[in-house]
């Protein structure tokens, strides 16, 4: 059963707003994601105003997000390769 142009035309309109919803939505989030960003810039130029050292603020951000037990095992892993080239 083949389709009149009228009902092609129908069905792309609906398939086109469905689109330009989902394209709007991305860049909607996107602006937010930006809104965020220059957030969390400022936190840290505030942080860094105080005297924090941002770059070990950053480390113990990205920490708080890993599992515990990963953490370990890479410390391990570390200390175990510092000593193995004297740097312990």
């Amino acid at each position: 059963m083949d389709m009149t142009e009228d009902e092609k035309s129908d069905s792309y309109r609906v398939t086109a707003g469905e689109l330009r919803q989902f394209v709007e939505r991305f860049e909607r989030l996107d602006e937010e994601k930006k809104a965020i960003a220059e957030q969390q810039k400022e936190v840290m130029a505030e942080a860094k105003g105080r005297g924090y050292d941002t770059k070990v603020l950053r480390k113990i951000i990205a920490l708080r997000k890993r599992d515990e037990n990963d953490i370990a095992e890479e410390e391990a892993v570390l200390e175990m390769y510092k000593e193995a080239l004297g740097m312990s």
